[in-house]
């Protein structure tokens, strides 16, 4: 739809294992190189491990574009089955003439063993790839390695590429598949491609389909790798979903708007919840009120005894008869033995909570800090708020 629009001869981002769009990144090229080398050594297996969507199935499909004719090659990409209907698959994809005496394991290896054998003598190899080998069951994947016991004097006649995700080397370290795990002559995890791969994979392809500028903002760019995680299919999805917005909004270059809204529109609310904002909130608050407990604490204890505890709430008249209590020689020392408090107000002024009291420093020696703390918090806050404005 919005081909024509940018002038492109077909869709760049599209969801199907085209290998004329490998971007081959240091990561892909490397993995591209391990598979090459296990099949050129012959026999036994190869690993390929990556995330759902860091485009395994794609290099295989260049692997095998690379290999030419001198190679034939079954590529499985269901492999939900059983060993027997596993063997039967491998033979149809290699064209294998299976009679009507292959009902069952034996007599679909035997035919295939055959096959083998006069492919081998015309020079030429096998290779079996099995997509998403990780759905496997340890009773089939014992099958697969008894292929590779197909084998001349000197030479293996099938080499197997195992291709899944990152359960299948754990399945391959079980114990039971050990020997399975031994044969493995070349292994490689694929990576979810960088910040500055995903905009080069992403001017890749938009080149391969013939555009001639730049119809991506480096901002968008960064945006599409930071919703994708790098990963190549949801890179395609999520640049797809923005180009058609483009075209809909008659917007010549994709931004970081149009990539937020195909994001959420492809993948769901991408956005961060900001439960972390109200935590800062709380240790704002809670540092306040340890600051304001403090002074009160500190001041609380420079009082007497007497008038600690439960005496400060008392009438005014408790409170005098508190002082009429107490030993003379205990009031001369203090700083209020002058006179009589005849309130509860006239008693904190005296011992600490009047305009020169312990209790009122120790307050407004915290005051600067709470403000220090809560003005910037505050603003920041509303900052951030207006940001989320901004993104919807």
């Amino acid at each position: 739809m919005y081909t024509e629009y940018f002038g492109l001869r077909e869709p760049p981002f599209s969801l199907t294992p085209d290998p004329h769009f490998l971007y081959l990144s240091a990561r892909h090229r490397e993995a591209l190189a391990h598979l090459r080398f296990g099949v050129e050594q012959g026999g036994g297996f190869v690993q390929l491990t990556g995330e759902v969507g860091t485009g395994k199935t794609t290099l295989c499909r260049s692997l095998l574009e690379q290999l030419g004719d001198c190679v034939d090659a079954a590529l499985i990409l269901s492999p939900r089955l059983s060993a027997c209907e596993l063997l039967a698959s491998i033979c149809a994809e290699l064209g294998v003439d299976v009679d009507a005496r292959a009902h069952s394991p034996k007599g679909l290896v035997d035919a295939l063993n055959e096959y083998l054998l006069r492919v081998h003598a015309d020079g030429r190899n096998t290779v079996v790839i099995i997509d998403e080998a990780q759905n496997l069951s340890p009773d089939v994947l014992e099958q697969v390695r008894l292929l590779t016991n197909l084998e001349t004097a000197k030479h293996k006649l099938l080499q197997v590429i195992l291709v899944g995700q990152p359960e299948l080397r754990t399945l391959l370290g079980r114990n039971d598949l050990r020997q399975l795990a031994q044969r493995i002559t070349a292994r490689y995890h694929l990576m979810p491609l960088n910040r500055a791969e995903t905009a080069a994979y992403i001017r890749h392809r938009l080149a391969v389909s013939g555009a001639w500028r730049a119809l991506f903002t480096p901002r968008a760019q960064g945006r599409v790798h930071r919703v994708s995680g790098g990963v190549p299919r949801l890179i395609n999805a999520v640049c797809d979903r923005a180009m058609l917005g483009a075209y809909a909004r008659e917007e010549q270059q994709v931004g970081v708007r149009l990539v937020r809204r195909a994001a959420a529109e492809v993948l769901g609310d991408t956005r961060p919840r900001r439960v972390w904002r109200r935590w800062i909130a709380a240790a704002v608050g809670a540092l306040g009120l340890a600051v304001l407990a403090g002074g009160w604490f500190h001041g609380h204890m420079s009082l007497p005894m007497y008038l600690q505890g439960r005496h400060a709430s008392r009438s005014p008249d408790l409170i005098a008869d508190s002082y009429d209590a107490v030993p003379a020689r205990l009031l001369a020392a203090t700083s209020c033995a002058v006179r009589r408090p005849t309130s509860p107000t006239a008693a904190g002024d005296c011992h600490g909570y009047g305009d020169d009291g312990p209790i009122r420093k120790s307050l407004m020696r915290g005051a600067p800090i709470l403000t220090a703390t809560r003005t910037p918090a505050v603003a920041w806050l509303r900052w951030e708020a207006g940001r989320d404005a901004d993104r919807v």
